[in-house]
């Protein structure tokens, strides 16, 4: 058998980790090109089986033609091997037709669209194996899905809520987040910690925001806080079934989904992701806890959601929403946060921080 030599860059890196801890079961390889189809087309796997987003190891024309030479490639990331796919399949898409099926658009300002066309344009497909993990800032808190089940068993947690984020941590997550601690044993709070675009929180204030509000606001005993390194698709209500899958994975009983999860601008309804995850939730070995968004009301002097206020949506001037996305908008333009909207001793444990991701990763 021969064997081609690839250099990897540190998003296929994490991919290649993830896909060997289990982090993407069943998923076990890149997906070769009967996956991938499948899985744009039907949001399933050959088998049937739940999988809403395709996991791919992308390669330029050059390398395609090594690869189909090839029985094994061998993956090297800083000039050492880290890693091996034994090749299935080498092949192409229509991108566009790909983008549209998976984002919903082909807009090239929707930054998961923009990262997928700007990608090879080739893809190989086969089992991995991971030969050396993954070495960087954020190690110490990522804990695979063995681990994270070791812990639950040795917490007593029979039932246990996932909870993903991209951003710091303010009072509208800390209410969907004890909503979960009212119906569960423990909280797993796992921020995103892999490639993000511009403009979104810099994963040291997002680590140091979190360990505050655990810290001194939550149960400490009933929350664990890691971190899951792979790169935001903003693929909206796919990314919520993924998400889960994820979660499921790394041994949560119930995933928390909110307003617009996963969502980038206004490309998706605000609860698509609630209807798509009710589609594959009675599948997906994972119970889904979908939650009305939460937003600051001056009348009721509180957080609460439509569901629980009797002043949306009425014009009366009462209600702040409270979004990942406010909150980098107050930050960049110097305002202050009102306590409301985010805890002051959250907001001053991460005022030594850069706060933003400054240029596209």
């Amino acid at each position: 058998m021969t064997t081609a030599t690839i250099p990897i860059n540190r998003n296929q890196y994490l991919e290649l980790e993830k896909i060997s801890f289990g982090a993407f079961a069943p998923v076990s390889g890149f997906m070769t090109e009967r996956e991938f189809h499948s899985v744009v087309n039907e949001m399933r796997l050959p088998d049937g089986q739940p999988f809403p987003l395709p996991i791919v190891l992308d390669l330029a024309e050059e390398q395609a033609a090594e690869a189909r030479r090839a029985g094994m490639i061998r993956l090297v990331f800083q000039n050492r091997p880290v890693g091996e796919v034994h090749t299935e399949s080498v092949y192409r898409c229509d991108k566009l037709d790909v983008a549209e099926r998976v984002f919903g658009t082909t807009d090239v300002r929707h930054p998961g669209v923009a990262a997928f066309m700007s990608a090879g344009n080739f893809f190989v497909g086969g089992k991995a194996r991971l030969l050396e993990r993954v070495e960087f800032e954020f190690s110490e808190y990522e804990l695979t899905p063995e681990e994270t089940r070791a812990r639950f068993r040795e917490l007593g947690w029979k039932t246990v809520a996932g909870f993903q984020t991209r951003n710091i941590p303010h009072r509208a997550h800390e209410y969907l987040q004890r909503l979960a601690l009212e119906q569960v044993d423990g909280l797993f709070i796992q921020p995103l910690v892999g490639q993000k675009k511009r403009g979104d929180f810099a994963p040291h204030a997002i680590l140091a925001a979190y360990r505050t509000l655990v810290d001194q606001f939550l149960p400490a005993q009933r929350v664990l806080l890691g971190v899951l390194s792979t790169f935001m698709r903003y693929a909206g209500p796919r990314e919520a079934v993924f998400h889960a899958i994820i979660r499921k994975n790394y041994g949560c009983t119930h995933f928390i989904v909110g307003r617009d999860h996963a969502g980038v601008g206004s490309y998706y309804g605000k609860y698509d992701a609630h209807e798509l995850t009710k589609h594959f939730e009675p599948e997906l070995g994972i119970r889904i806890f979908r939650f009305a968004g939460p937003f600051y009301c001056s009348r009721c002097d509180g957080i609460a959601t439509e569901r629980t206020c009797p002043h949306a949506g009425l014009n009366s001037g009462t209600i702040q929403d409270i979004s990942g996305t406010d909150l980098r908008a107050i930050l960049s333009n110097g305002r202050q946060i009102p306590p409301e909207i985010m805890r002051p001793e959250v907001l001053a444990s991460i005022r030594d921080f850069d706060l933003f991701i400054t240029q596209e990763e």
